[in-house]
């Protein structure tokens, strides 16, 4: 582990004394504080490096403190730092366009918003909009995440949120996911699995009315749910929402920006499966600044062009976090950080199947299309018992993180899921000192969980 000379401590109460941290119990919150970053290192205050493997929110795709958009953002504060929307703004434009060309969608439009959750609930308005349908149902899947505002829980099927909110006060529908390891179809294959699921859509849509139904929403590929639908689901149900003329948007919050190997995770796919909308945000500007993003086809668009667009935000479209945009998307390109990411991720699939081999506590390895990969972990592989009813977390998987903290990586982990999410300019060498760390710590679970008799 790297160790810097630590900051100076500044003045005033410590953060855990006046901040309210999100997704946890405020008197256990015991996190380091980061003062810095570079590629997909941190650097703490206490003087340690901490390798990141987790983009932390699966957010940070360029690794930290990005030179070309540091770059971009200064020079754009020195320029303009704000004009409201109703205004134009260079940046904006600019990202607008270059969003639509990497989506292959001439005509479309894009809406702004400040992260992924307002993105979501603008999709929705849309869709229900260009549809002719104000309370049009919208149907989405368990084990979903969309956000945590309260009409983005809704359309959640997210464990955290579930005695928060009623899905349907919000005339939302959730249907079961394609799980095809714990298939709550029960069926056979991951292939039997998908065509369950989406025969259950179609029959949604059927019993509410297709007149009545707004849109599908869904993730096409990751989310810090675990599911990694197989390959037949999206394709197939692009094919049953455009037959129910039913507008299908994609939660690509975090799967977008060469996280699953693509542009756009639906990409993979091909041109037949692209959807009617796309929501992003986190790999939108590399997490440098807030800003999410609702990219509407064409055939979306045009049926909103006479409308009243009865919404809007104070900062969307801000000029400073859209040159961060740009500059983003400029990276991305000129690194090849995609194709990197395509061929470091199935090199890391490669690595954590080896790991399966080695270690019992792994049930199910999925993912590889690009940087994310999941371990599912059991007490169990031939009855594929979790290790904790979901989504608990279990002491032992939490000992890992702490352990693997304590040697300077942070991994990701959600009830008994490892998450692998390295930011996409992370160094081979640096990706095999993580596995190889997460090997020897993943072989101190299993020996305390055979010491258990749980394995």
């Amino acid at each position: 582990m790297i160790v810097r000379q630590p900051s100076q401590p500044t003045d005033g109460p410590p953060e855990r004394e006046t901040v309210l941290h999100s997704w946890c119990v405020q008197t256990e919150w015991n996190a380091p504080t980061v003062v810095g970053g570079e590629g997909a290192r941190l650097f703490t205050a206490d003087g340690r490096t901490i390798l990141d493997m987790s983009s932390l929110a699966e957010c940070s795709n360029l690794g930290h403190q990005h030179p070309r958009v540091v770059a971009a953002i200064r020079a754009q504060a020195q320029q303009l730092c704000f004009v409201t929307s109703a205004w134009g703004a260079e940046p904006r434009a600019r990202l607008a366009s270059l969003l639509l060309d990497e989506a292959g969608w001439p005509g479309g439009r894009v809406f702004f918003t400040l992260g992924g959750a307002d993105a979501n609930e603008h999709a929705v308005k849309f869709a229900r909009a260009a549809s002719g349908k104000p309370r049009g149902w919208v149907i989405t899947r368990e084990r979903s995440y969309h956000g945590a505002s309260y009409a983005a829980m809704a359309l959640s099927g997210d464990a955290r949120t579930a005695a928060q909110v009623d899905p349907a006060s919000f005339r939302v529908l959730r249907v079961p996911p394609p799980y095809a390891y714990r298939c709550p179809f029960g069926t056979a294959s991951a292939a039997e699995c998908a065509a369950a699921a989406v025969r259950h859509i179609e029959t949604a849509i059927g019993e509410l009315g297709a007149r009545k139904v707004a849109a599908v929403m869904m993730e096409p590929n990751a989310g810090t749910n675990g599911i990694v639908a197989p390959d037949e689901f999206w394709p197939a149900l692009r094919a049953a929402t455009r037959a129910a003329g039913t507008w299908l948007i994609a939660d690509e919050v975090m799967s977008a920006f060469g996280r699953c190997g693509e542009w756009f995770a639906w990409q993979r796919y091909g041109a037949d499966a692209r959807p009617d909308a796309m929501t992003l945000a986190k790999g939108l500007t590399g997490a440098h600044l807030p800003l999410g993003a609702v990219v509407l086809s064409s055939e979306l668009a045009r049926a909103l062009e006479p409308q009243m667009l009865m919404t809007g935000l104070t900062y969307c479209g801000h000029p400073l976090a859209c040159a961060a945009g740009v500059a983003a998307i400029e990276s991305y390109r000129e690194e090849a950080l995609i194709e990197r990411s395509r061929r470091l991720g199935a090199w890391m699939l490669e690595e954590l199947m080896r790991l399966q081999t080695r270690h019992a506590a792994i049930g199910e390895v999925r993912g590889g299309h690009g940087l994310f990969a999941v371990a599912e972990l059991v007490s169990d592989r031939r009855t594929r018992e979790p290790l904790a009813p979901w989504p608990q977390q279990h002491r032992s998987l939490g000992r890992l993180l702490e352990h693997a903290m304590d040697r300077g990586v942070s991994f990701a982990a959600r009830g008994n899921l490892l998450l692998l999410a390295p930011p996409l300019v992370i160094s081979e060498r640096e990706l095999a000192e993580a596995l190889a760390l997460l090997d020897e710590l993943l072989g101190e679970l299993t020996s305390n969980l055979a010491g258990e008799h749980r394995i």
